[in-house]
């Protein structure tokens, strides 16, 4: 495996690392062992932003360096599938276990989407990319309208928010996936990803280990943190 993609996955394993916490807080307000509402507020809230930023930043530093020469079709309708359907899983899922605040769309249906719209932008400057980015992050902030509520609420320009368990609207959170093109450009055109690379080593490929199957530990995290708090509070109640 090159270098540079290891460095990606090492990454992408310390935002799994981050995103875990994160729900094994929210769990543990869900099942009262601390205050509820924990993971909405302070740092957590901070923290949720940032987590969920860095996925999606990965997420456009993974598209431009898979097709920066070329527009790969058939590795990036297979990987656009497979997070299409776990983005239905995930909601599916969620409106059967939640239905008050089911995901319509989380992080991997603006991931998904990001995707789709990243090809358009994937022969642009890093300048232009950054400029455009700044744009997507703040025009929600500055405008916006009832027209895009109901339907197009994903857009994240109607001005309201939805009350859903995860929320990663195109506007403004598109701008981390330029943001993240951006950077993979800059760090080819000044081969920095070969000045950056690391010396093989054993530890680094078992640390990278989660980042390459990122996916799959999403997915299959929070229902293994729900069932093992789950019976231990069954296990506190029955010992009291």
């Amino acid at each position: 495996m090159p270098q540079r993609l290891i460095l990606i996955d090492l990454a992408r394993s310390l935002a799994l690392l981050c995103m875990v916490i994160f729900h094994f807080t929210w769990d543990l307000g869900m099942f009262g062992l601390i205050p509820p509402g924990t993971a909405f507020t302070g740092f957590f809230w901070y923290f949720a932003r940032l987590t969920a930023g860095s996925f999606i930043f990965l997420a456009g530093v993974g598209l431009y360096m898979s097709h920066a020469r070329a527009i790969r079709w058939r590795a990036f309708l297979r990987r656009l599938v497979k997070i299409g359907a776990a983005a239905a899983l995930v909601s599916v899922a969620s409106y059967f276990a939640m239905p008050e605040v089911w995901i319509f769309y989380g992080i991997l249906h603006s991931i998904a989407v990001s995707s789709i719209l990243g090809l358009l932008f994937l022969r642009l400057l890093p300048t232009a990319l950054l400029a455009i980015a700044a744009l997507v992050f703040a025009l929600p902030w500055y405008w916006s309208h009832p027209a895009f509520g109901g339907v197009l609420v994903w857009t994240g320009l109607s001005g309201e928010v939805p009350v859903t368990a995860d929320f990663e609207p195109l506007f403004p959170w598109f701008a981390p996936f330029l943001a993240g093109m951006a950077t993979a450009r800059m760090f080819g055109d000044l081969n920095l990803w070969q000045r950056l690379s690391l010396p093989p080593a054993r530890v680094l490929n078992r640390l990278a280990w989660p980042g390459r199957h990122s996916l799959a530990i999403y997915l299959i995290h929070q229902p293994l943190l729900i069932g093992a708090l789950a019976s231990l509070v069954w296990l506190i109640s029955v010992a009291s």
